[in-house]
């Protein structure tokens, strides 16, 4: 099932499997229809109204290497950043690996990648919009002094 909204960067939509959300899209949906995904529209709408700072939601986070890296991004609190280094000494794995996990993250803003930055810089973001929608995503949440 799927469920979209508009938002400040364009639609999104979300997804939810067997009780899970298992990925975020940048493009149009259908209105929610489970109780689930009407849940995530309310939390992401409230995030992007700058009135929710932690989502509450069942996330899928895959499994082996690709969960630890979205575990630990996850775990990093609304406003604050850390750079692929710190994640890649905190798993021991290649900064180079995270960026990849990063990238492959099939649920931005829900797990935040955005507040993942290079050692100088901010990094990528593979989401639509790029590193656009990871500066707007960042100065949302208050991160911006660190832009500069």
């Amino acid at each position: 099932m799927q469920a979209g909204m508009h938002s400040p960067l364009g639609p999104i939509s979300v997804t939810e499997v067997d009780g899970v959300i298992t990925a975020l899209h940048w493009h149009e949906g259908p209105e929610a229809d489970s109780p689930l995904l009407v849940e995530a529209i309310r939390q992401l709408t409230a995030y992007f109204e700058r009135r929710l700072t932690r989502f509450d939601l069942p996330l899928e986070y895959g499994s082996g290497f690709a969960e630890q890296v979205r575990r630990a991004m996850a775990a990093i609190s609304y406003g604050e950043t850390r750079a692929y280094g710190d994640l890649a000494r905190e798993i021991g794995a290649p900064a180079q690996a995270i960026g990849q996990a990063c990238g492959a993250n099939p649920i931005p803003v829900l797990i935040p990648c955005h507040r993942i930055l290079a050692a100088k810089g901010l990094g990528g973001f593979s989401a639509k919009g790029g590193v656009e929608s990871k500066v707007f995503l960042l100065k949302l949440e208050g991160a911006a002094s660190l832009l500069i």
